[in-house]
């Protein structure tokens, strides 16, 4: 028999432990904070809102990867370049700030969740998936299984 039986889990890959999200939401207030207060002086960031959407913490708590979008989407490559220069400082900005075992190492990434979103959005107004979205919703207003609505006119007329 073997020593460490999984009883009922699947091998399935799982997602972030309850940890790992609540670390996450820790580090991404308090990065929040700290590009909000903090005069970074790099061409990259001088006059740039950047939003921070999400950050994903490893599962030993000391890797952290922080997707940023700047304000108005403009100029990403070169931001997230400029957030990556200066992870260290603000890595030891935020190790002031949050109360965690381990600062976790930063590594910003450009979220592209809203490009994506955009192409959805660009996509659902394409005259020709409209006409089929319209069919769609046409079929689902109509019975399946053959029964005729008896108020429906069309039937008695």
């Amino acid at each position: 028999m073997p020593r460490h039986a999984h009883h009922g889990r699947s091998s399935a890959p799982q997602g972030p432990s309850q940890r790992q999200l609540r670390a996450g939401e820790l580090v991404r207030h308090a990065l929040v904070e700290i590009l909000r207060e903090e005069e970074i002086s790099d061409p990259a960031l001088v006059g740039v809102s950047v939003t921070v959407t999400e950050v994903r913490v490893s599962p030993d708590l000391r890797h952290a990867t922080i997707f940023v979008e700047p304000l108005g989407g403009g100029h990403a490559p070169e931001v997230v370049d400029g957030l990556n220069r200066h992870a260290k400082f603000m890595r030891g900005r935020l190790g002031r700030m949050i109360d965690m075992k381990f600062t976790p190492a930063l590594k910003f990434l450009h979220d592209e969740s809203f490009n994506e979103a955009a192409r959805m959005n660009r996509l659902f107004d394409d005259p020709k998936v409209k006409k089929d979205l319209v069919r769609r919703d046409l079929a689902a207003d109509e019975p399946s299984d053959g029964w005729k609505d008896p108020d429906s006119k069309k039937d008695w007329d």
